[in-house]
């Protein structure tokens, strides 16, 4: 599935994003504790550079508490970046997010002088909660959808810090398949961006495979089904998902699914984790080989054309021609 959600306020506000980096002296970027790599921006993470980063794990009360702990210990490894968790149900963790701030830029952190901090996320990430938590006051308009807050602003937090706040923002191409299922299963983009059956399928699948005993006791089953398929008709049954003449309603038990994963209603569930993203960026380098390698076969095969051996032969009689000519034109001047 690919998720084609692309506003024009956010490709203005990347633009914005791309300009304003060189002024900004730590980065702040929203993730969803349960997709941390697929809710991460490839294009800022192209454009930080050397920037100090801290990347801020938010919803971290619906996500997997051990596998939050593996994505940061993953994330830390990378040169400049320090993580938090924070959570809507605690606020006061938030908190620990300026000191850090001024613990990483403790050279700008002094009488007279302000710490430039922006603040990034994709749509729905709970950015601008957070904003509001760390400015004390209602600040960001917040919104239980994305694409609420469309334009920058400059938030004096005190203590000398300023934050830059951006609009969540998505990126052209998500390289990643299963990261677009991801983005719509967690309810990153509007629900018209994404199809629910597909998007149901997809994390049915996975919830049957990484989490079987939650999704037992959540739609109380005596015994897991094997496939995604079998699951969603069990479930549509216990949940009463279930059209004129006794068919199910596939789409109508995936729209709960969803629904109940986004509130947490299924327990503490991370979507991805570190080795499955590794084995999945290994499969997608090994995919964009094999299109280069197809792409320059057809390349070769253009510049040689579908020439059978008369063809051929014609093409080189008229470079002969074409050089003899030249050469009786020399003789005719000299």
């Amino acid at each position: 599935m690919a998720v084609h959600w692309f506003p024009g306020h956010m490709h203005k506000a990347l633009k914005e994003i791309k300009e304003a980096m060189g002024q900004i002296d730590i980065l702040i970027e929203v993730l969803d504790a349960r997709i941390p790599y697929s809710s991460e921006n490839p294009e800022i993470a192209r454009v930080r550079g050397d920037t100090p980063c801290l990347k801020i794990l938010n919803k971290y009360d619906l996500a997997d508490p051990e596998v939050t702990a593996t994505w940061q210990a993953h994330l830390e490894a990378e040169r400049g970046v320090k993580t938090l968790t924070t959570s809507n149900d605690n606020p006061a963790n938030s908190k620990q997010i300026i000191e850090l701030i001024r613990s990483v830029c403790a050279h700008k952190d002094v009488p007279g002088k302000s710490i430039k901090a922006m603040i990034t996320g994709i749509p729905n990430v709970g950015k601008s909660t957070l904003i509001n938590l760390l400015a004390d006051r209602i600040i960001a308009k917040t919104g239980n959808e994305p694409a609420v807050t469309k334009s920058q602003q400059r938030i004096n937090l005190g203590g000398g810090v300023v934050l830059f706040d951006t609009p969540g923002v998505l990126w052209p191409k998500v390289e990643n398949p299963n990261s677009s299922y991801r983005l719509a299963a967690s309810g990153a983009v509007k629900n018209t961006a994404m199809e629910y059956d597909d998007v149901g399928f997809f994390a049915a699948d996975y919830l049957i495979k990484a989490y079987p005993e939650l999704m037992k006791e959540r739609f109380k089953l005596e015994e897991l089904p094997n496939t995604e398929v079998e699951f969603l008709e069990a479930a549509a049954k216990k949940r009463g998902a279930i059209m004129a003449g006794g068919r199910v309603n596939l789409h109508k038990i995936c729209e709960v699914l969803l629904t109940e994963l986004q509130s947490g209603k299924l327990g503490r569930i991370t979507l991805e984790t570190p080795p499955m993203i590794e084995q999945e960026k290994l499969a997608m380098a090994e995919e964009a080989a094999r299109k280069a390698a197809a792409k320059e076969k057809r390349k070769q095969k253009f510049k040689q054309g579908s020439l059978t051996p008369d063809k051929k032969d014609r093409k080189e009689k008229r470079t002969e021609k074409r050089e003899a000519q030249s050469q009786r034109m020399k003789k005719r001047r000299s």
